[in-house]
């Protein structure tokens, strides 16, 4: 019974023998064509490389900088905060299990959307605007 399992048509693929004579269609050169870099075993460029000529990446300006002092932020809008339901406390830590933030950054809540309902967010920053339309909406905001 197992000694006649195979595999399904076409499923198995016979490995490539190459350098075993004329008669396998893949002697001699073994598929690699004529004499060159490309014949040889480690031949070949590294990407990028253009034949000498000064690379693209080299021809082009340098722009800008990474600023090293950049605080990165995870963002939440008041629309997303609207969709919490059965909660009148909304911390960092519900928000990571919501899925609105990231764990392990800061988060920071912008203005973006309504907020149907009074609500007390605790947050690391907000912007101007959600904090007013949190307070107009009867909630607060405490920063932490």
């Amino acid at each position: 019974m197992l000694d006649q399992l195979k595999s399904a048509k076409g499923a198995a693929k016979k490995r490539k023998r190459v350098g075993r004579g004329p008669g396998s269609g893949i002697g001699k050169t073994c598929g690699r064509g004529a004499n060159g870099q490309w014949a040889r075993s480690g031949g070949g460029v590294k990407a990028g490389f253009e034949g000498g000529q000064m690379p693209l990446q080299r021809r082009l300006p340098k722009r800008g900088f990474t600023n090293i002092f950049r605080k990165e932020y995870s963002i939440v809008n008041l629309k997303d905060l609207g969709r919490v339901a059965d909660v009148d406390v909304v911390d960092p830590d519900l928000m990571i299990k919501l899925r609105l933030a990231r764990k392990g950054l800061p988060v920071k809540i912008l203005g973006v959307g309504e907020l149907d309902r009074p609500l007390t967010v605790r947050a690391h920053k907000a912007s101007r605007t959600a904090a007013e339309k949190i307070e107009k909406a009867g909630g607060k905001i405490e920063i932490i």
